[in-house]
């Protein structure tokens, strides 16, 4: 009998995504790997450096740099379109000031894939990253907010932030032939999504119909989706770790103490899930 493929699967949510990091730091200090990786925007982002083991490095930069203008302010995005620094967070940040163990990365043989959004289709895409330096444009397209971010061109493709078309892609994962997933959430189990802001989609991303239909929905694909955890759940398929109180920052928070907060929250809450983890994890 075949063994079963056991997934991770990491929802995005901007700056508050640093609360995954937290999850992740407690699996690595516990040895614990899964089978393949897929990662939403900040999800992918975090997932990375638990795919090269370096624990703490999330929140090591992310108290040092998120107050930091080049690393996400209005000002970049007044000035170059990203309110995320593309050059300072995608290259000068792991390749010089806190470097990323792309070794490692390519040593661990767990398939990573992250998810973004094709802007002409209005459909995700799961792109399977081998080479974090020679494909990082793909992790930046995955967190590239719309609204808040260029369109990212690659490869004859215009994509933005994956969790515009699919926040938690457990089923895309059970579809690839994982029979169940450790889903990392970062909204507590009462918040539900509200509607995009029509008006402004249409403005700005009149060109891409299909992308706005997309994030028009885009409040009905996710709550629908928190449905199907909730019911995998139950299943027995699915082990969901969240939030077990609303965290109380935003995408774009730039106060390093909240940011600590969150984190410590991460932390405690994979703390408190690990023995039924491990026992799921064991069946």
């Amino acid at each position: 009998m075949a063994e079963v493929k056991t997934g991770l699967v990491l929802e995005g949510g901007g700056v508050r995504g640093i609360y995954t990091a937290g999850v992740l730091d407690v699996f690595m200090e516990n040895s614990l790997t899964f089978d393949g990786l897929m990662g939403v925007s900040a999800g992918a982002i975090h997932g990375c450096s638990y795919l090269s083991g370096q624990k703490g490095r999330s929140i090591r930069y992310y108290r040092k740099y998120v107050s930091d203008p080049r690393f996400m302010s209005l000002r970049s995005w007044i000035k170059t379109g990203d309110i995320v620094g593309a050059d300072f967070c995608y290259h000068e940040l792991p390749d010089k000031l806190d470097v990323y163990d792309h070794d490692a990365f390519l040593h661990n043989p767990t398939p990573f894939y992250v998810v973004c959004t094709n802007v002409e289709t209005g459909l995700p895409e799961y792109i399977p990253l081998t080479d974090m330096k020679g494909q990082i444009d793909y992790l930046r397209a995955s967190a590239s907010l719309p609204y808040f971010s260029r369109i990212v061109e690659l490869d004859g493709k215009k994509y933005l932030d994956g969790g515009c078309t699919d926040s938690i892609p457990a089923q895309a994962f059970l579809r690839m032939g994982y029979g169940r997933c450790v889903v990392v959430l970062t909204r507590d189990a009462a918040y539900r999504k509200s509607p995009e802001m029509r008006a402004i989609a249409r403005l700005l991303y009149r060109k891409y119909p299909a992308f706005i239909q997309a994030l028009e929905q885009r409040h009905v694909m996710y709550n629908r989706q928190l449905e199907t955890v909730s019911a995998l759940e139950k299943e027995g398929r699915v082990f969901v770790i969240r939030p077990t109180h609303p965290l109380t920052i935003g995408r774009l928070e730039q106060d390093p103490a909240k940011v600590q907060q969150v984190y410590d929250t991460g932390r405690a809450d994979a703390i408190a899930a690990l023995a039924r983890l491990q026992a799921w994890l064991a069946q």
